[in-house]
């Protein structure tokens, strides 16, 4: 049997009945946050262009855009991951060479629940298998050495969730996956250098492919069936050999990925705990520092501290700032807090954070890499203008696997992120909803979020670049 065909009929197989209690209770956090993140969102400069796109072009009305206005459910898929997406402030999963952000497969898997008018026990299951999906082929096929980005491994998450949500049989998932899988392998040249949009709108463009694409499949257009292990297959031309079993494992590889507590790069965040830790106990003030240090994992420093993937103290936009340590850094020491305000155009450029960049440091260790990613260790050094020394060491953060974010904590984020785009019994009602998820269908919940509002929204200070 090709791989394809396994893979295909553990998605098929999967049922809500495997769902552990923990399980649901955490894929219902992820739900929250994730929107939380969409609706924080609305007004960011990449967004707008995105709606703009998808209301001049059009689509059957089938399914529903946060903030309002229907679409078609792969353009449901592309509009709604962008918010999600767009903050940078969704969770994110670890593994030992890859890292990916796996609720990245909500917007997709709702527009697919919501075509078949499903009920939120179809969405958490399909949810579920997505994230199963991402993070298993993450563990064992990573692909950012080789030059390709995490939502490579996506497009066959995001095919196998819309398959599960639209009960595809096993022979119809399979081509979804493989039609999938054949067309989605992107360049990791989309997190290098100088950051552009496309860093925010590089999953939601496989969201809206790949929900393309099971559809397809959906009919009975077919894909090649040893997509991964053909001649030229995903294992030859893009992750190498690796095996998987799908036979074995359940659905609870959600409770391994990890929810943001500040909003930036996902490897920055027990550097932020520590420095807001220094500022607090301290009394800490920018203009006091004469030079910050940071020891942290190589992963960390290779991605946002300004090695392979390169240098990052000349930061001048929304997409270079939150992924600079530096910068994130910087902010957390003069604001005490890394929150979307943190990345807009003025503050990015204020001359107060723009010349403590160059006065912050960061250099991996190798002992920390070694215990990363079971911890996301770093140690934090600030050298004060009157020659104190103040340093604080952290193995993890509030948000980490071993310091799990609890519904509580969820609620409150959202309701800081959503506060401009929903009053707030509105606000309350959305809680209220993903609290009992498994007991509504899909449309009731795409029906409160349609409420958002883009007007008032946009009358506040903006989000985003």
């Amino acid at each position: 049997m090709a791989l394809v065909h396994e893979l295909a009929r553990f998605v098929v197989r999967s049922a809500y009945e495997q769902l552990l209690p923990d399980v649901v209770a955490q894929l219902k956090v992820r739900v929250l946050d994730s929107l939380g993140c969409a609706l924080g969102a609305l007004n960011g400069e990449p967004v707008r262009l995105v709606r703009q796109q998808v209301e001049e072009f059009g689509g059957n009305g089938l399914c529903t855009l946060i903030g309002g206005g229907r679409t078609a459910p792969d353009r449901a898929a592309l509009y709604n991951g962008a918010l999600v997406r767009y903050l940078d402030f969704n969770d994110s999963y670890l593994a030992p060479r890859e890292t990916c952000h796996p609720s990245d497969n909500l917007a997709p898997v709702l527009a697919a629940g919501e075509y078949v008018d499903g009920s939120g026990r179809d969405l958490l299951t399909a949810l579920a298998v997505a994230y199963e999906v991402q993070c298993r082929l993450s563990d064992v096929a990573p692909v950012r050495a080789r030059g390709f980005d995490h939502t490579t491994q996506g497009s066959f998450a995001v095919a196998a969730g819309v398959a599960k949500a639209l009960a595809l049989d096993e022979e119809r998932t399979a081509h979804a996956l493989a039609i999938s899988g054949t067309a989605f392998n992107a360049l990791r040249v989309t997190r290098t250098g100088s950051l552009s949009h496309w860093k925010g709108l590089a999953y939601p463009n496989t969201a809206f492919g790949c929900t393309h694409a099971a559809f397809l499949a959906m009919r009975g257009v077919t894909g090649p069936p040893e997509v991964f292990e053909g001649t030229k297959g995903f294992m030859d031309a893009v992750s190498g050999r690796f095996q998987i079993d799908w036979s074995q494992g359940g659905l609870d590889r959600v409770t391994r990925a990890i929810l943001k507590k500040y909003n930036a790069e996902v490897h920055s965040q027990s550097s932020i705990e520590a420095v807001l830790e220094l500022r607090q106990r301290h009394g800490l003030r920018g203009e006091q520092v004469r030079q910050v240090e940071v020891e942290t994992f190589d992963v960390a420093y290779h991605i946002i501290g300004g090695g392979e993937e390169g240098e990052k103290t000349a930061v001048r936009t929304k997409e270079e700032a939150d992924h600079s340590l530096p910068y994130i850094v910087a902010v957390a020491i003069l604001d005490g807090q890394v929150m979307p305000e943190q990345y807009l155009a003025p503050r990015i450029q204020a001359r107060d954070v723009q010349e403590l960049l160059p006065r912050i440091t960061v250099r991996p260790s190798e002992a920390y890499s070694r215990r990363f990613p079971d911890e996301m260790p770093c140690r934090v050094r600030v050298r004060l203008e009157n020659g104190q020394v103040l340093e604080v060491e952290k193995s993890d953060y509030e948000g980490f696997h071993t310091r799990p974010m609890r519904w509580e904590t969820a609620a409150n984020k959202f309701h800081r992120l959503a506060a401009s785009a929903l009053p707030s019994g509105l606000r309350h009602q959305v809680v209220e909803a993903v609290s009992h998820l498994e007991q509504l269908p899909v449309r009731e919940l795409m029906s409160l979020l349609a409420r958002a509002s883009l007007t008032m929204h946009a009358s506040k200070a903006p989000i985003g670049r």
